[in-house]
């Protein structure tokens, strides 16, 4: 057994010793992860709201997925390169004895910042929502505007 972990046999490679020491090191992280995270397959909190950044030559579009979140609600502010979104998740009240078979859906506040590549043109920025998709369009300013460069020639 030995043998066929430090050649490869049967493909004749010879595999460093350390390989096996590698792979326990990765089952032991596997393991303290589950310990922390909690049971393999079960939900954890991720990052609220989820966030796509996107760009062309003219904007950076940011589109974030807030279902039952009013747009009065919502608090936007640009600056410089960073976006600023905050907010607060509101869920309707349960009976004081109702009892959760399944609870993955959370309330409170949230705030989400980020930063851009380049500096944005605060004042022409504008925010939609439709169907619980926020869309968020912030114009590059000119001076982070690429610019086209032609090459004389003699």
């Amino acid at each position: 057994m030995l043998w066929r972990r430090t050649t490869g046999w049967p493909a004749w490679a010879w595999a460093s010793p350390f390989d096996e020491l590698d792979r326990m090191r990765r089952q032991m992280d596997i393991l303290t992860e589950t310990f922390s995270t909690g049971l393999p397959g079960e939900p954890i909190a991720g990052v609220f709201p989820l966030v796509n950044v996107t760009e062309d030559k003219e904007n950076y579009y940011v589109r974030a997925e807030l279902p039952g979140i009013k747009a009065d609600e919502l608090d936007i502010s640009v600056t410089g390169d960073t976006l600023s979104l905050t907010g607060e998740r509101r869920l309707p009240a349960e009976e004081e004895k109702a009892q959760y078979h399944r609870r993955e859906r959370e309330a409170g506040s949230f705030s989400r910042i980020i930063t851009l590549p380049s500096q944005i043109d605060a004042a022409k920025a504008n925010a939609s929502c439709t169907d619980g998709i926020l869309t968020i369009v912030l114009p590059r300013s000119e001076q982070a505007k690429p610019k086209q460069i032609t090459v004389k020639t003699s």
